[in-house]
């Protein structure tokens, strides 16, 4: 693994304010690199989960099919944080969602057993799992609240807040279906706002 590389994760670790030099060191030792091309899944539904990933670079995006055979993307990733099919990877149960590559993305790979070494060796490393399984529980149910709470403008004046990488790295046919609606909405209410 490069200097840079380790650089990433090391700063991501960082701030969490848990793991000591040598524990963030061992975790870096145990990483694997993968490369994924445009388009291409990282997980497929009805699979088993059985690792996690750090992003270096790049995005995905993470969607499930509706009863209807509908394609619905309810999540993205970017560089600089940890990716998987969350749900799967817990219960041991087979996927329901796909993670699919919307550039080339650069990750590198832990596997569950590893991550069960790694909480052997510390507690803080049970602490960091907990902390990274309540973030993500917290944006899941921030997420819902807003899908059911507030209309599409609010949702998409949202994401221009706090998300604006958004809006200039995901293509809009994804964009619209992440905030529950069309195309040909999404297209009105950015002329709207811009307005």
């Amino acid at each position: 693994m490069s200097f840079s590389q380790t650089t990433a994760v090391k700063d991501y670790l960082h701030t969490f304010g848990l793991l000591s030099d040598r524990e963030q060191d061992a975790l870096v030792r145990l990483l694997k690199p993968k490369t994924l091309k445009k388009g291409e899944l990282y997980i497929r539904e009805g699979e088993d989960c059985r690792e996690v990933a750090f992003v270096l670079s790049g995005v995905l995006r993470s969607f499930y099919y509706s009863s209807d055979s509908e394609d619905v993307t309810y999540c993205f990733r970017f560089k600089n944080s940890f990716v998987t099919a969350y749900s799967a990877f817990i219960s041991g149960e087979k996927s329901t969602e796909n993670i699919q590559a919307l550039t080339q993305v650069e990750l590198l790979i832990l596997s569950r057993e590893q991550i069960g070494l790694l909480e052997q060796t510390s507690i803080n490393w049970l602490k960091f799992f907990k902390q990274m399984a309540e973030q993500e529980y917290i944006y899941m149910e921030r997420r819902v609240f807003l899908l059911q709470r507030e209309s599409a403008e609010k949702r998409y004046e949202d994401l221009l807040r706090n998300q604006p990488e958004y809006l200039q790295l995901v293509p809009l046919r994804y964009l619209a279906s992440y905030l529950g609606i069309t195309q040909r909405h999404l297209s009105r209410i950015r002329k709207s706002i811009s307005i």
